[in-house]
């Protein structure tokens, strides 16, 4: 079996050594800047793309002796082992500033934006203006033949790639080393343009060499499909909305529409990549929002394949989310996968949610119930990696920064940060609220300093202007030639250093206004141990809108990052907090640390989906066989005391919908049942959806008879003329009161829609509605909003054909079942004749309330409460039943009828 890790980026990519190159490392560090600057090619700007930073580029990284191993795309660390890298430091959100733009990588040949037809004509016109006026755009950098055939003949090398998800690699090796992992394959693209490779041996070297030595399957698209899919519909549509940013750029239709198309053909070149390489068996993990789509497409060619699918980001309210023009087909996309899975439980809601008001499913605490499957959602958070982490804290280039820095910032007390310089990471609110401290408490300037570390992006933007504004404001108040308040360094630094930072300080802060899990506060937690110089047990500042936040009841000091007073006083708190208090926090976050690693967050997912995979595959309708007559009659004679559960509606009779009037009684059904009770060994109960009184007046005409009314909220005993409510009323009377005014509210909207009021439930009926598409939507918007504002009053909306249903949770027929047969054993004791109040248990349905009987009635046969279970499901859906009828109503009176002959 192998484990197939389909993520955006693989975690190597191709180093070019092309003619008249120094190898890497070889020059000299006594060098002059002049010898050693070598300008990295990028494109000329152009009215969509805004002028990169003039300032001097950084010394190429081949020069550095250090090794940037934490460089991420998201944010998230990459462990990369000692061997020369590509050029270090992380992407930027906004579009990778490395790809297509390195001196050691071929051009690439997307034309990044969108067709002059998609873009406003205001900017079209400005471009003629300046035209007319003498003042043109700089020419792109022109591709030549030569071009080309430098780097397909060039000699090359596989380095450790500086892009990806550094969180979701090191999970893998760690799960892998510790054997929770086998065999397993990384499914990715090289992170570089490969189009002016296509069709040269060069290129099929590369992918062999990668899937040989390295278990990469390298997936290769034309570099428009990539600039499309990535630096414009990943990054300029999906990352800002899954971080509640909704993009309200001019643009942002256009790039939408533009980059939509090359968003589906590079999922599609990943799901045919992992269809062709896909063998029985074979497990398929699907990692991010760039790949959304990928789940759907391979079970469309595969109905049997195990995919997994992980959001490592955020997502978004229901409302936020259907922004989105092309939301249904993203959300059936990652529907594709047997189990999805989210950091924290709040994504997980948001997701469900999203699910039944867009896509009308119906969600459970479980997952979600499709027309014809389950998919299970979960949420599990993602860790570090403790060992890798420890073993790099031993280098000796750690310890001697830790010393250096020691001696630099004696005396004073440190807060760092490390962020990507974009709103999402809210830098500009952490350097407010530090301002805003230090202007409350004199006594401690000059003695504290703000270390931010600031990943820039790859557009410049009002917010670098801004935040290099406040930097400046804040250091020219109180800065002096032997102290300045703020160190910013608008560059990411080395892993050393990074590690000694964590090691020293006293407070980490993080303002991010939203953030899937932040994996620095965990490093930073697990290097306070102290076993790097002195044990601080610093505090840390926590964003209460990180996901991380959810994991560390409370031991963190939570922040909203826009209250900035909130903020300023959580710094203060942190720097006079007594060591006792610090030191008991930071054993309860440390434990937390240890207890979430990436290990253990990989095998976890690993095991649920193989046991979600085994639940769905075991209760799809095709794999559950017909129900054998003979087997029943053998199983029902051997048996004394039995005990029949059978639904009405679809079941008994085939009547529609609840709120149909019933014109008369189904002599036939009436008869079998009859036939049935004349044998005393025999108990029946018919379960509906209907009122009391309804059930009264059908089935009069049977004695002995016992009923389930409006899905379990009243019981009638067999033989008793009285009903007893099951459900509390005055819990009831509570909840229809906020229930009945939101369905007020949509009736109002819906023409031709009417609510029916029973005794325990409400129902939303659309069916006779005058536009029956807007009133599906109305009917999903109300669901939604029912589930979302009365969850506490245990109520919940289901959406249903035709009808919104509304219902208690407590109180089901699985509830009213249980309470049957604790009666029945209450009162058949166990005796000489019989050893069991109930040998006999059948239960027949045919909808999706009918599951929940199916799966108690099936756990009292596994542990042999009952000798003989029998479920039997009418459906097409996958079920908890342990046969089916393919005959429908009149398969079931026939099977009855044939019973009721013994």
């Amino acid at each position: 079996m192998t484990v197939f890790i389909a993520s955006l980026f693989l975690p190597k990519t191709i180093h070019f050594t092309l003619p008249g190159t120094p190898p890497r490392g070889a020059a000299s560090e006594k060098a002059q800047p002049s010898d050693r600057k070598k300008p990295v090619l990028e494109r000329a700007p152009s009215l969509f793309q805004p002028r990169t930073n003039i300032t001097p580029p950084d010394t190429p990284t081949e020069e550095k002796k250090s090794v940037d191993p934490f460089a991420n795309e998201d944010g998230l660390r990459v462990q990369i082992p000692e061997e020369p890298s590509i050029l270090a430091g992380a992407p930027a959100d906004r579009g990778s500033p490395t790809w297509g733009g390195r001196a050691d990588q071929p051009l690439s040949r997307a034309n990044s934006p969108p067709p002059p037809s998609l873009i406003d004509r205001n900017l079209q016109q400005k471009a003629k203006e300046l035209g007319r006026q003498g003042i043109t755009q700089p020419r792109t950098l022109a591709r030549s033949d030569s071009h080309d055939r430098v780097f397909a003949s060039a000699d090359w090398k596989v380095v450790s790639a500086d892009q990806g998800n550094g969180g979701l690699r090191n999970a893998a090796e760690a799960a892998f080393r510790e054997g929770k992992l086998g065999d397993y394959t990384w499914v990715g693209t090289l992170g570089m343009p490969t189009e002016a490779l296509q069709g040269t041996q060069q290129l099929q070297d590369i992918e062999d060499k990668l899937a040989t030595e390295h278990d990469m399957l390298s997936v290769f698209c034309s570099d428009k499909d990539f600039d499309g899919h990535y630096s414009h519909f990943c990054k300029q549509i999906l990352w800002p909305v899954f971080h509640y940013q909704i993009p309200d750029n001019p643009k942002s239709k256009a790039y939408e529409d533009h980059s939509w198309k090359y968003y589906v053909n590079l999922n599609q070149a990943f799901a045919d990549k992992i269809i062709k390489n896909w063998k029985r068996g074979d497990v398929i993990w699907v990692h991010d929002y760039h790949l959304l789509l990928v789940p759907g497409m391979i079970r469309k060619k595969l109905p049997d394949a195990k995919i997994g699918f992980f959001l490592h980001v955020a997502f978004p309210s229901s409302e936020v989310f259907r922004c989105l023009a092309v939301r249904k087909e993203l959300l059936e996309g990652m529907l594709g996968a047997n189990l999805i899975g989210f950091q924290i439980h709040e994504y997980t809601r948001h997701f469900l949610q999203t699910c039944s008001r867009i896509l009308t499913a119906e969600a459970t605490p479980d997952g979600l119930q499709l027309e014809d499957r389950f998919v299970d959602v979960v949420s599990l958070p993602i860790g570090i990696d403790p060992v890798s982490l420890s073993q790099h804290r031993e280098e000796t280039e750690v310890k001697k920064w830790v010393d250096i820095m020691r001696e630099r910032y004696a005396g004073k007390k440190l807060i760092v940060a490390r962020d990507k310089l974009d709103h999402v990471r809210g830098v500009r609110q952490k350097l407010l609220s530090y301002e805003l401290f230090l202007n409350k408490n004199p006594e401690w300037r000059d003695n504290i300093v703000l270390i931010q570390v600031a990943l820039s992006t790859s557009e410049k933007s009002e917010l670098d202007a801004t935040v290099s504004d406040i930097v400046t404001r804040v250091n020219s108040s109180w800065a002096n030639l032997a102290y300045q308040p703020v160190v910013y360094l608008k560059q990411d630094i080395d892993y050393a250093q990074y590690l000694a930072l964590l090691s020293i300080a006293d407070a980490l802060m993080i303002t991010s206004q939203r953030e899937g899990m932040n994996l620095t506060s965990h490093e930073y937690l697990f290097c306070q141990d102290g076993k790097i110089g002195e044990k601080k047990h610093g505090s840390l500042i926590l964003s209460e809108f990180t996901g991380t936040s959810s994991l560390f009841g409370g031991n963190e000091l939570s922040v909203n990052p826009w209250d900035y007073r909130a903020c300023a006083d959580a710094i203060k708190k942190a720097l006079e907090m007594t060591d006792e208090e610090k030191e008991k926090r930071w054993k309860k976050l440390y434990d937390a640390v240890n207890l979430h690693t990436g290990s253990h967050w990989f095998s976890e997912l690993m095991t649920r989906l193989d046991r979600v995979y085994e639940e769905q595959h075991r209760h799809d309708q095709t794999a559950v066989p017909r129900l054998s007559m003979s087997s029943l009659i053998k199983q029902y004679k051997q048996t004394k005391r039995r005990l029949f559960i059978l639904d009405f509606e679809g079941t008994l009779v085939s009547w529609g919908p609840v709120n149909q009037i019933i014109p008369v009684s189904p002599q036939r059904t009436l008869d079998v049942l009859n036939d049935l009770l004349l044998d005393e060994r025999n108990t029946i109960y018919v379960m509906s959806g209907r009122r009391p009184e309804e059930l009264d007046r059908l089935f009069r005409r049977v004695p002995n008879l016992g009923l389930i009314a409006e899905n379990g909220c009243f019981l009638k005993d067999c033989g008793s003329a009285m009903w007893t409510e099951m459900a509390d009323s005055d819990q009831i009377r509570s909840w229809k009161e906020s229930v009945k005014s939101i369905l007020t509210y949509y009736l109002e909207r819906t023409p031709g829609a009417e609510i029916e009021e029973r005794r325990c439930s409400l129902i939303f009926h659309y069916k006779s509605a005058e536009d029956y598409e807007a009133a599906m939507r109305q009917a999903s918007d109300c669901a939604s909003h029912i589930n979302d504002a009365c969850e506490e009053q245990r109520v919940h909306a289901i959406p249903l054909d035709g009808c919104v249903l509304v219902e208690p949770i407590d109180w089901t027929k699985s509830t009213a079942a249980e309470k049957i047969f604790t009666d029945l054993r209450a009162h058949l004791a166990a005796d000489e004749t019989h050893s069991s109040p109930v040998d006999f248990l059948m239960v027949v349905g045919d909808g999706r309330e009918d599951e929940k009987v199916f799966k108690w009635a099936n756990a009292l046969g596994e542990d042999k409460t009952v000798e003989e279970v029998v479920t039997v499901s009418l459906g097409t859906r996958n079920t908890e039943a342990t046969a089916t009828l393919t005959q429908g109503v009149s398969g079931v009176l026939m099977a009855l009828q044939r019973l009721a002959q013994y």
